[in-house]
């Protein structure tokens, strides 16, 4: 995605598992590994799975609300707490997020848009099975904001007064009755509410590198809001919660070095101090629903570590003995005698699990992975780094095959995240390990400008996008060569949204550089983008400008680093893949590219979605494109 941050060909049929360790292209390999003999899997396959998200208790801690695309679809399941039994509560063609149950009933909120249209509206499910649209409105986009100190009202964010600004509003839980609380006039977009509603966080983007915080006094009449980020350098500051008695508000920023970190301010006293501090940056942390129990998350190097304390004891909770892997999407049930988080690994799809505070083990409720994988045939990442054409020190994930060795090297994919500012972290991800298992190294580059690695390196590409950073990836593609495993000749590039941009980039500024490039709605045309932002991201359009540049004054750079204007340098194979539905990168970028580069008598492939916006999210299609994916590395790498 664009800074705020993963096809028509048929369905291979379900490949059963057969005994092999040769590459598609090397069939020399067979004899120099057999020895250490695995399984391939297709793409159908590895999307056998039961994705899950959520992990919200039910009042009585006795269920738990989770979306689930066991059916294609991700819709709203009821799952029993202890056996995983569950009970389908939607039926819906769209994508269904869960938002969470009723503080004292069994009532359920959920969200969804149309077609990836990104224009989600906030539904409630009624006892009896009835839904009802709470933000209804054909342009409107809403989100909501959390439930009242008092558990009386709800709070949602909402543009349907005007598209640009979210207003924020009070619904009644048994009426759903509102009152408008915030009327958003000024792009300052509210962060936080005080449990007694008497205090606002409001936050302002000045540019990509600083905002402000600003604190609203309801019972203050005329008093102006308080500035909070009290810095005279650039720093970003966002707010994180207010404490349970509403006296203390936590807001994250990078203000004091190089990562982000967790800082209180005291209501009363006005005074500002560290709360959490780690090497790396701290990028969320909650309460349970006494105070009693606190939990935060660091991104530590493409890794995602939970940290639970007690804060009765001041004592980190030992968690039981769990396989190895990452923690997230952590939910107290209301006693808070148990909780409910997600595990997920490099080989392994995020499985939900419920621990009963004290007990030996953990309860696992969901089996995501196909049985008919063994995880023994999948591949571990190692985290890889290289100095690049300046001497920066460029980190990445890589996953090696299997098939892979100094006799049989193998081709590589550098795989690009989107963003700009994304990151590529490590757990599952079933199209990496589909082209894995199919002999394709896989290097998850996080070139300049990807987040988690501090400020510095964050900003390093601004304003330098497809010169930098796509320098990054070539100077990635010489540290992949000097690997003895590696097919030096046989190197490709592939990426989404800012990583589809970068792919393209690479084969129309650099392009003898790579053997292909897999663009997945990736920005061709910055002239058209910058100017047709969803009206949405008005409040941090400037914070864009600033990274990207502002279309109003830099349009001949725009146009210099577009490669739709220079396709005709385009002459290594090209796949396009496109969401119809995509309000960010519009279906126009890719048809225009792929007519342009079909010009040159390349060869290029175009695989179009009609249900799918900026991401695919119908198991049909990502198998569809995984599939696509790997046909394409076949036949041209």
């Amino acid at each position: 995605m664009i800074r705020q941050s993963l096809l028509t060909c048929a369905v291979l049929s379900l490949l059963s598992a057969c005994s092999t360790t040769s590459s598609p292209q090397n069939p020399e390999v067979k004899s120099a590994v057999s020895v250490q003999a695995f399984k391939q899997y297709s793409a159908e396959t590895f999307y056998d799975t039961v994705n899950v998200m959520g992990s919200g208790f039910s009042n009585d801690g006795k269920s738990i609300l989770v979306s689930s695309d066991e059916t294609g679809v991700f819709n709203l399941y009821q799952l029993d707490a202890k056996t995983g039994d569950k009970i389908q509560l939607t039926k819906n063609t769209d994508t269904t997020y869960p938002v969470g149950y009723f503080p004292n009933d069994d009532r359920v909120l959920f969200t969804k848009d149309a077609g990836g249209n990104e224009l989600f509206h906030l539904y409630v499910r009624e006892l009896d099975g009835s839904v009802k649209d709470l933000t209804p409105g054909p342009k409107t986009r809403a989100t909501m904001f959390g439930f009242s100190g008092d558990n009386s009202h709800f709070y949602v964010q909402s543009n349907e007064r005007d598209m640009r600004f979210m207003d924020l509003y009070k619904y009644d839980t048994k009426t759903y009755k509102r009152t408008l609380l915030y009327k958003n006039e000024s792009g300052l977009n509210i962060q936080a509410v005080s449990p007694d509603e008497r205090y606002f966080v409001l936050s302002k983007s000045n540019s990509n590198k600083d905002s402000d915080l600003f604190l609203v006094d309801n019972q203050a009449k005329g008093q102006k809001p308080v500035l909070l980020s009290n810095v005279e350098h650039d720093a970003t500051f966002s707010a994180n919660s207010f404490s349970k008695d509403g006296q203390t508000l936590y807001y994250l920023t990078n203000a004091h070095g190089e990562f982000a970190q967790i800082w209180e301010y005291n209501l009363t006293t006005q005074a500002h101090k560290p709360y959490l501090v780690a090497d790396w940056d701290i990028t969320n942390m909650y309460f349970s629903e006494s105070g009693r129990y606190r939990i935060h998350f660091v991104n530590e190097d493409s890794m995602t570590k939970l940290v639970a304390t007690d804060l009765n004891t001041q004592k980190t909770i030992q968690m039981p003995e769990l396989p190895a892997g990452n923690l997230r999407s952590v939910n107290f049930s209301k006693d808070e005698q148990k909780i409910s988080f997600y595990l997920t690994s490099d080989t392994s799809p995020h499985n939900l699990y419920v621990w009963q505070f004290g007990a030996q083990q953990a309860t696992q409720l969901t089996s995501s992975l196909n049985k008919a994988i063994d995880e023994k045939h999948l591949v571990t990442s190692t985290i890889e780094r290289f100095n690049s054409f300046d001497g920066l020190e460029v980190p990445g994930v890589m996953y090696k095959p299997k098939q892979a060795s100094k006799a049989s090297p193998v081709p590589v994919v550098i795989f690009v995240h989107g963003g700009p500012g994304g990151q590529s972290v490590r757990g599952y991800r079933p199209e990496i390990q589909h082209l894995v298992n199919h002999g394709y190294a896989v290097y998850a580059i996080n070139n300049r400008g990807s987040s988690g690695y501090g400020k510095t390196f964050f900003h390093l590409d601004d304003k330098k996008h497809g010169k930098d950073d796509l320098n990054d990836l070539i100077w990635g593609k010489k540290y992949l060569q000097s690997l003895d495993w590696v097919n030096k000749d046989k190197i490709g590039i592939m990426g989404g949204s800012y990583g589809g941009y970068l792919t393209a980039a690479a084969l129309a500024f650099a392009p003898e550089e790579f053997e292909v490039g897999i663009n997945i709605f990736g920005v061709t045309n910055w002239v058209r983008t910058l100017k047709s932002i969803p009206p949405w991201w008005e409040s941090f359009r400037k914070a864009l400008y600033d990274e990207m540049g502002d279309p109003a004054t830099d349009e001949a750079r725009h146009r210099a680093i577009s490669p739709l204007f220079h396709a005709h340098n385009i002459v290594k194979p090209l796949m396009v893949v496109q969401g119809a539905n995509d309000p960010r990168v519009l279906q126009v970028e890719s048809d225009e590219l792929v007519e342009a580069v079909k010009k040159n008598g390349t060869p290029v492939e175009y695989v179009l979605f009609p249900d799918e916006g900026h991401g695919f999210t119908k198991k049909k299609n990502r198998i569809t494109a995984s599939d696509a994916y790997l046909k394409f590395l076949q036949s041209h790498l």
